[in-house]
């Protein structure tokens, strides 16, 4: 399949980066991944003190993703093999330490399966959690492929508005005051059935969103994990449309300058969040 791909992943802070983006390929399909490791809650890293334990499990499952593409499989078996495997060496890395369910990792995963049809290109979707995936039409029209709303986002600006309202404004003052409730979400998270969360021991099938897109030749998509959408629903420096266009015109890197010139900047940019700055990644394919 005749294609351009372009990567790129920044982590929030120099030489940690909790984010993936990728892609594989087989004699019929292109791969996109991003995955988006949720930032740990606990005390301290468990598996891999070195560089952490969610870093370990993006690490692990994107290999092991790998793998299971490379074999055949379908997108919902191909992630369970993954996950399945990922649970199996994270089991014996554990051997004798207890760790408490919300320090378990998890990630957002959004996975576009391409493969070229008469009519241009057929894209089959599966997603877990908040990731953006885009798609412009020939004609420039953007489509939102995946219109998800975590409604986890919402309650927790509706808790940090409470915080600032007392007047505590500082990040690590908020984040303990949170630190209950976002161990409470993670339990939740790694133990509910059908979660939408990727996780090591799912509590059933995972409640993925699958779909498939019927897409024109010449369309592009842009896959990206919230922390590089942030250009748009929090910071508004871009709408979806400018966002693809700077893409486009002069590449992901300079879309992650623009991203970390602002956060450096406005050093009340995160007040609605719990992190000042936040890993960014994402992927873009022209066919």
């Amino acid at each position: 399949m005749d294609m351009q791909i372009e990567a790129v992943s920044s982590g929030a802070t120099a030489q940690h980066n909790e984010d993936w983006a990728g892609s594989f390929s087989t004699p019929d399909t292109t791969e996109l991944v991003i995955v988006d490791g949720g930032t740990s809650v606990a005390d301290h890293d468990y598996i891999d003190p070195v560089n952490g334990d969610v870093v370990w499990f993006v690490t692990r499952f994107t290999a092991a993703l790998g793998a299971a593409i490379a074999s055949g499989l379908g997108q919902e078996d191909a992630v369970r093999a993954a996950v399945d495997a990922v649970y199996h060496e994270f089991r014996e890395r554990s051997t004798g330490q207890e760790i408490p369910l919300y320090a378990w990792p998890i990630a957002a995963l959004s996975w576009v399966r391409a493969r070229r049809t008469a009519a241009g290109n057929r894209f089959d979707l599966y997603c877990l959690g908040d990731c953006k995936v885009l798609m412009r039409r020939p004609d420039g029209e953007i489509l939102d492929l995946d219109p998800f709303i975590n409604p986890q986002e919402a309650i927790l600006r509706a808790e940090i508005a409470k915080l600032r309202a007392e007047g505590l404004a500082d990040p690590a003052a908020r984040q303990a005051r949170l630190m209950p409730m976002l161990r409470s979400r993670r339990e939740y998270q790694n133990s509910v059935a059908g979660t939408n969360s990727l996780c090591l021991r799912p509590n059933g099938a995972f409640g993925a969103r699958s779909f498939t897109v019927e897409a024109p030749a010449g369309s592009m998509v842009l896959a990206m994990t919230d922390g590089f959408y942030r250009l748009v629903d929090t910071y508004a420096l871009h709408t979806p449309a400018s966002l693809f266009a700077l893409c486009m015109e002069h590449g992901l890197q300079a879309a992650v300058e623009e991203l970390r010139r602002f956060e450096a900047a406005a050093q009340a940019s995160a007040s609605s969040s719990v992190k000042r700055a936040d890993d960014a990644s994402a992927i873009l394919w022209r066919a």
